[in-house]
């Protein structure tokens, strides 16, 4: 977090910290702890379908995507004809409800994170 953010964040607590007469030498460091691995990350319609547990899911999804203006029907047409021609799992192998905990889990370990 550079000092920028840190203004915008704390105001109060940056003007106490950065701004008082008193505060000669003072160094700040934040030490963020964990990185999230899926910052930034949008999940698109093959993840959506791939957490499903049946076509029939996999259609009312992708009726609600349609519905939200996120597909448009001839996208949505086309995905419900690829799932009844090529299957559900042509998207991939199903994602369990813990999914991105575990993927999310395994980078902290591999980053040298024991806990969370």
């Amino acid at each position: 977090m550079n000092i920028d953010e840190f203004r915008r964040r704390y105001p109060h607590l940056a003007r106490e910290i950065l701004e008082s007469s008193n505060s000669g030498g003072l160094k700040l460091t934040v030490d963020k702890g964990f990185s999230d691995p899926w910052q930034g990350y949008l999940p698109n319609v093959s993840d959506y379908l791939r957490r499903c547990k049946s076509e029939s899911e996999a259609y009312d999804v992708i009726e609600y995507l349609v519905k939200r203006g996120e597909l448009s029907v001839d996208e949505g047409e086309e995905l419900k004809r690829t799932i009844r021609e090529q299957g559900l799992r042509y998207f991939g192998e199903r994602k369990m409800d813990d999914y991105y905990y575990k993927v999310a889990k395994s980078y902290w370990k591999s980053a040298g994170k024991t806990s969370i």
